[in-house]
């Protein structure tokens, strides 16, 4: 059969692609493609583990045009499973009884994958002046007399002006519509929540302990929330997920152009977001043990784009400059309902304001949540994603960019790389004078070398290698002389170890090697990392230099990433410049925190509103210095750079003579990235 009867399918969010014969099951391709799919009932349609998603559009990234009829209709099987279990959702197909009749492009989410990504971004514990936006009132009410005309909401707020010096309160019209109600059933006792000290925004027959709020932070991989007791501060529950838009595109460009080549995708992707942020509601308030209807506020942190698509406005216009943001204002008093959100109806939300066409939400939250403005150091603040975003100042100047990275730091566009999930290798060190490398995986304490380590990992294996991994298995290639500044694999000591092979005209580094699975770093690989790590020192070098400084007092990595590579290895490797490692830390997730941060303290709102006023934007596309920075920091770790306290910690290895020349007469490469 010739490639014009065969059918394309794409899976995401591996990105795994391939052809096959129109009949083929979804299941047995995404199998051949070695996507991660489960299914315990070997294809029979019994177990239901195997959902997938069909993503219906024409996606320009992909060159696929995806649509329902690319499918077979729903077989006996899948129809006896829904009379068993239920309707599946819109959509969702199990994929062993699902054939392909044409071009596809198929999400698997995350229930349906074995290997399923560790979300790792848990509250950090924080000290916070307590001061909620939303605070609960009881109060006794006189009951009506026929004598004293006054109504029910009247005579409601005289008690809360009388009891608790609340005057001039203004209300929604649905606490009326329950008002009548809750005071019969409460023998005329109500609990009251109240936003702002200024709107009766709830009522409830009786006394109502507790009253809670929601932390969220949309970024483009995963969402994390957090739950919140606004009376204690205290975290109840926390929950994350991978956010269900990947399947409109991996990265945010793609995601624009899906809305610019599909009319009504933005509406598409916010309810995508928005069912995926009410599922994590009620996981939330499940774990917790707390009705929905306790929620009474909710605050959003996100990336521009991200951020936008969450309140239902279309980032059309941050797809290409001069990327103009909607409004740099914060979100505040939008109701719930608004939303759609599954908590209750009167809620308020409240959306950290952007600063930039990219530079969001989450960099204000980061900002709220580690203070530079208060300090006389010089802190720089970096989260990496696919767009890292990078902060330096001090209480007398804030300078703030986005610089283009793309995702290799998250394992893609690396031949092994995955995301972080059990089996993936997260640690690695090599013997400078064997080249025989052990390594650590997600889900196992134990190193390569220990006993017991092939049992420890069998449930899993050894299934590939995430962004942590792969920084510092570069950087101890580099040490160990495997490769030079220049990132070039050294093909001579293919002699020495067996570790080194040939891979068309340059060398690999083979990692990882069994029966069934081989991993190796090769030449391509190193080369997206340099170039990922020289788009984010350029950027930082860029502020640096505006700035006016020559060196930076402490470095703050947020982010899931940031909490989990070693700071050492990133600065071997050229991801961030010079600075005492001890002065170098994790900010966990800065974002999440900052609207944690905002959720229980109103003086914060009001004081992140006003400092990202003062933020400089620096807009690392037009700046002719970028590419110079960029250039010199292709070297590992930098060109010109010298690192003084790193080579106090560590002994780098000298520049080879061909790394000499390449640095007097190598030719600038062009920068490489998602659009910043």
């Amino acid at each position: 059969m010739s490639d014009a009867d065969d059918a394309l399918v794409v899976f995401t969010p591996s990105g795994r692609r391939g052809r096959f014969p129109v009949g083929t099951p979804v299941l047995e391709a995404a199998r051949a493609l070695g996507v991660d799919i489960d299914s315990v009932c070997g294809g029979r349609g019994l177990c239901g583990r195997c959902q997938v998603d069909l993503c219906e559009g024409h996606f320009s990234k992909h060159g696929v045009a995806s649509w329902a009829t690319h499918l077979t209709a729903k077989s006996d099987a899948e129809q006896a499973w829904e009379k068993r279990r239920g309707p599946l959702r819109d959509g969702r197909r199990l994929s062993c009884s699902t054939q392909l009749l044409g071009d596809a492009v198929i999400d698997v989410p995350s229930s349906s994958q074995v290997h399923r990504q560790i979300v790792r971004k848990r509250a950090e514990v924080l000290d916070i002046e307590l001061d909620p936006i939303v605070r609960l009132y009881y109060v006794e009410v006189q009951e009506p007399d026929m004598h004293v005309p006054a109504s029910d909401l009247r005579r409601l707020k005289d008690a809360l002006a009388y009891e608790w010096h609340l005057a001039d309160l203004e209300n929604d019209i649905r606490v009326v519509q329950q008002l009548q109600e809750a005071l019969r059933r409460g023998g005329w006792g109500v609990t009251v929540a109240v936003y702002d000290d200024r709107r009766i925004i709830g009522v409830w027959p009786g006394f109502q302990s507790q009253v809670y709020g929601m932390a969220v932070d949309v970024g483009s991989t995963t969402i994390a929330a957090h739950l919140c007791n606004l009376q204690t501060g205290e975290v109840v529950a926390s929950a994350g997920r991978m956010n269900p838009q990947i399947r409109f595109g991996e990265d945010l460009m793609s995601r624009v152009s899906y809305i610019m080549m599909n009319p009504g995708g933005d509406q598409a992707m916010t309810r995508s977001v928005r069912d995926a942020l009410n599922e994590l509601t009620l996981e939330l308030a499940t774990e917790a043990n707390v009705h929905v209807d306790a929620i009474l506020e909710a605050t959003f942190v996100g990336n521009p784009i991200m951020q936008s698509l969450v309140f239902g406005i279309n980032p059309v216009e941050l797809g290409g400059a001069p990327f103009a943001l909607a409004t740099d204002e914060a979100i505040d008093g939008l109701w719930a309902t608004e939303m759609d959100l599954v908590i209750h109806p009167n809620a308020r939300v409240y959306g950290l304001p952007c600063i930039a066409g990219h530079v969001g939400a989450d960099t204000a939250g980061m900002i709220l949540s580690e203070t530079p403005y208060l300090g006389e150091e010089l802190m720089l603040l970096v989260d990496v994603g696919t767009n890292a975003e990078i902060v330096l100042g001090n209480r007398h100047r804030l300078l703030a960019c986005s610089s283009p990275t793309g995702p290799a730091f998250e394992g893609a566009q690396i031949s092994g790389g995955q995301r972080a999930a059990a089996g993936a290798i997260e640690r690695v060190r090599i013997d400078p004078l064997t080249l025989e490398p052990r390594y650590k995986v997600i889900g196992c304490e134990l190193w390569s070398d220990e006993p017991g380590f092939d049992d420890a990992v069998a449930p899993h294996g050894v299934t590939g290698i995430c962004g942590s991994g792969i920084i510092e298995v570069i950087a101890e290639m580099y040490l160990a002389g495997i490769i030079n500044q220049d990132g070039v694999v050294q093909g001579g000591l293919a002699a020495r170890s067996e570790r080194i092979v040939a891979d068309g005209r340059t060398f690999s580094y083979v990692l990882h090697c069994n029966d069934s699975r081989t991993l190796a770093i090769t030449q391509n690989d190193i080369r997206a990392i340099q170039l990922a790590k020289a788009a984010l020192y350029a950027g930082i070098r860029l502020l640096m230099e505006q700035f006016g400084a020559d060196h930076v007092d402490r470095i703050r990595l947020a982010g899931a990433f940031g909490a989990h590579i070693d700071v050492k290895y990133a600065m071997i490797l050229g991801l961030i410049p010079d600075c005492d490692l001890e002065h170098v830390t994790s900010a966990g997730n800065a974002a999440g925190t900052g609207a944690r941060i905002a959720l229980l303290s109103r003086k914060a709102r009001r004081e992140i509103e006003e400092v990202v006023l003062r933020v400089e934007k620096v807009e690392t596309a037009t700046e002719p210095r970028f590419q110079d920075h960029f250039v010199g920091a292709m070297a590992i770790p930098h060109r010109h750079d010298p690192f003084p306290q790193l080579r106090t910690q560590v002994t780098l290895p000298a520049a080879t003579e061909e790394s000499s020349a390449a640095s007097r007469g190598g030719r600038r490469r062009r920068r490489q990235g998602v659009s910043p």
